[in-house]
């Protein structure tokens, strides 16, 4: 997927076929969108493409950072990505200046996707209504997709990062139509599980809404490939303890050097509760009953 940050370096698309929106998470409402736009533009052969924003325009804590949910639009069958920086300047055009000015001017698209949901343009006055106007006027098609629902509640980014953050990871993981991940980079750290025996990638997650604190199997994919590890998430309790939280993994039969590198932890399974030990040499020996107990999770992966 051609990734594309700014509107000044657009060039002419083939029948574009524009879906628009944040996509924060790229849950299964999000993909049903972007899947039917990749499918319309397989058909008329054109190119799909994603207008998308960075940050994001409610001022959320976002649910996944701009590289995480990238990624998975990719995943999708998206052409190209155009990333529109969300600053005070945009965020005070009118609809109707988005809609002549960007959308018509600089992509002119054959058909626009957006969820019923959508809200745009200063204000967020504009809607699916102003979009079908447009339409008639700049000679687009427009189709807009009904919020999916789950247990009678709308599926949407908002619902899922509470979940993510209370713990209830399957539940979030339905409404995503995947496992509830982290991605980040791995930096370095102090080495004490290397020290313990357990040599682990310290990951600095950016933007990322973060499961509780405690011990999780995960799957990891590192650079195409799907590893399997023990990821801890907290203060480090059995050490000087400063109350920051860490996210570290300890990856099975794994020994490359990474530090820099884009890691994604999938949470399969909670294992335990993070807790202090009298000593590192207990730690230690929990953490050795910690992977025995993971890798009974990750056996059928």
């Amino acid at each position: 997927m051609q990734i594309i940050h700014g509107l000044n370096q657009l060039k002419k698309f083939r029948k574009p076929v524009v879906a628009i929106g944040v996509f924060d998470g790229v849950h299964r409402g999000h993909r049903e969108v972007l899947k039917a736009a990749v499918g319309k533009a397989r058909e008329i052969k054109g190119t799909a493409i994603v207008l998308t924003f960075w940050p994001h325009p409610q001022k959320e804590a976002s649910l996944y950072s701009l590289e995480h949910r990238l990624r998975l639009i990719g995943e999708t069958g998206i052409d190209a990505c155009v990333v529109i920086n969300f600053n005070e300047k945009f965020a005070r055009l009118s609809a109707q200046d988005f809609l002549k000015n960007i959308l018509y001017k600089k992509i002119r698209p054959s058909y626009v996707y957006v969820g019923r949901n959508f809200n745009f343009g200063k204000g967020g006055l504009g809607n699916f209504r102003t979009l079908q106007n447009a339409a008639r006027d700049f000679g687009f098609f427009v189709k807009a997709f009904p919020v999916i629902k789950t247990n009678r509640r709308n599926v949407s980014s908002t619902h899922i990062r509470a979940l993510i953050k209370e713990g209830k990871l399957d539940t979030a993981a339905k409404l995503l139509g995947r496992r509830v991940s982290v991605l980040g980079t791995v930096i370095k750290g102090d080495a004490r599980g290397a020290g313990l025996g357990y040599p682990t990638a310290n990951i600095n997650p950016h933007h990322e809404v973060i499961p509780p604190s405690g011990v999780y199997a995960v799957n990891i994919i590192f650079n195409g490939k799907k590893l399997k590890g023990v990821c801890n998430i907290g203060t480090k309790p059995t050490f000087k303890n400063t109350g920051e939280q860490h996210i570290e993994v300890y990856i099975f039969n794994f020994n490359k050097d990474v530090y820099g590198r884009y890691l994604e932890l999938q949470f399969v399974k909670k294992i335990r509760q993070e807790r202090r030990f009298s000593h590192p040499a207990a730690l230690s020996a929990q953490i050795k009953k910690d992977i025995i107990c993971a890798k009974k999770y990750l056996s059928p992966q």
